[in-house]
């Protein structure tokens, strides 16, 4: 009799957990959907055949670049319906390749693709970079237009950014004005019109620029990556861990993230009249949890080159050595709406617990005469326990921006400097918070 008393508590118990998971929702209110909990592994052997590149003579010497041999993989995979490319144990080097649908990556143990570091290996093509289109190099992995494209297995991406970084800072000496785009370097991962992504296991080091990044996909999964640049005793410039443009359903979970820039990157587009351009978007229904965060200047930021950002959660992380938890650039020449963001579930430290200002590098209205107006609502940011020097790093948007419906709930803050300009946020919402062990509610 026991035993059947605890089989319908069991039951009724796992019904009533199904039901909270189903009632989970967004800031907006909208439910979250099941796939988002939904992360089964990459099973490689259900992807087609596997093609070992060394089968087909690439060799295993981290001294010759080996582009046009490995990209001959990937096309033959394709040509045959579809497969998995398989890098195994040991360094190969390479410049841009460039998968096809139905053609997938794996990474075996101790693999390494090694990235040129001669620029004059990369091709220039058509592609998206900081909030435009243009023609640029493209990344030492690319996707473009394949459905259902995985990366997966334990081996590496190293990018081999090093003198990348130190061609930079020599440049940026010379003329402190020269933007990212002018010291021409590539990306790490650059993955574009696909749907339901899955990147997950591998290793993402030492890219010459942004890391990885996600321009217009749609159910995008990052799962238990180890993404790392350095920011000393080289600094790694604009190595963006994870840079989101566009995209919509993509979850974050169980990733650790350090690099010499923003962790995590809401991009776009940007100028004057953004939001009416096709090829810029929003980013809607993101997921940023379980993850572990180390040196970046912002754990997650909004901008600087972004329009509408809907729908974003950040929960259940470990922060250390961030400069800034939640980061909202507020770029006075571009359209700007944040809405509907969660921070809940945080514990570390930080220089700045939440950073607004406006953000005017390389501003260009383009000859219009009135500067757009940027919004920031409905922002919660609650059970988290962090060390910062500055609580609350907000400027006065003056006529540029409007901030209005924040939440603080239940925050234990230890900062060196504890003000809070409540006149800054419109409907701004205190509960339980304690900043120096003392209630400022």
């Amino acid at each position: 009799m026991k035993t059947v008393k605890n089989i319908i508590a069991f039951t009724l118990f796992s019904v009533f957990c199904s039901i909270v998971v189903a009632q989970e929702k967004f800031p907006d209110g909208t439910l979250i959907p099941e796939w988002f909990t939904q992360n089964t592994p990459t099973d490689i052997t259900k992807l087609g055949k596997s093609y070992h590149i060394t089968d087909y003579g690439v060799v295993n010497d981290s001294t010759i670049l080996q582009t046009e041999k490995i990209q001959a993989v990937i096309d033959l995979a394709a040509q045959n319906g579809g497969g998995v490319v398989i890098i195994p144990k040991g360094t190969f080097l390479t410049a841009s390749l460039f998968f096809k649908p139905k053609t997938h990556l794996h990474l075996e143990k101790d693999a390494v693709l090694k990235g040129s570091d001669d620029i004059g290996d990369f091709p220039v093509v058509e592609t998206r970079l900081e909030g435009q289109n243009l023609n640029y190099f493209p990344a030492l992995v690319n996707a473009d237009k394949v459905d259902g494209f995985t990366i997966s297995g334990e081996g590496t991406l190293n990018g081999n950014g090093l003198r990348y970084w130190k061609s930079f800072w020599k440049r940026r000496a010379v003329n402190p004005q020269c933007t990212n785009l002018e010291e021409l370097r590539p990306r790490l991962l650059f993955v574009s019109n696909s749907n339901d992504v899955q990147i997950s296991g591998i290793r993402l080091i030492n890219s010459p620029f942004w890391t990885t990044h996600f321009y217009k996909c749609t159910n995008v999964k990052l799962l238990n990556l180890y993404i790392y640049s350095p920011y000393e005793p080289v600094k790694a410039p604009s190595t963006d861990a994870i840079d989101i443009d566009a995209c919509s359903n993509v979850l974050i979970k169980n990733c650790y993230m350090s690099v010499n820039d923003d962790a995590i990157a809401l991009k776009g587009g940007k100028g004057p009249w953004a939001d009416q351009l096709p090829e810029n978007g929003g980013n809607y229904n993101i997921i940023i949890e379980d993850c572990e965060f180390g040196f970046c200047h912002g754990v997650l930021t909004f901008g600087s080159e972004s329009i509408h950002n809907r729908n974003i959660i950040l929960r259940r992380n470990i922060v250390s050595k961030a400069n800034r938890l939640l980061w909202l650039k507020m770029r006075p020449d571009t359209p700007q709406n944040y809405e509907y963001v969660l921070i809940e579930d945080i514990k570390g430290d930080a220089k700045s617990f939440l950073y607004i200002k406006p953000w005017t590098q390389f501003f260009d209205l383009k000859g219009r005469e009135d500067i757009p107006v940027t919004y920031a609502r409905h922002i919660t940011m609650r059970n988290v326990t962090l060390d910062c020097e500055v609580f609350f790093n907000v400027d006065d948007g003056k006529d540029q921006y409007i901030l209005s419906d924040f939440v603080f709930e239940n925050l234990n803050i230890t900062t060196q400097n504890d003000n809070v300009n409540k006149s800054l946020i419109k409907n701004f919402i205190l509960r339980n918070v304690m900043i120096n062990g003392k209630n400022i509610n």
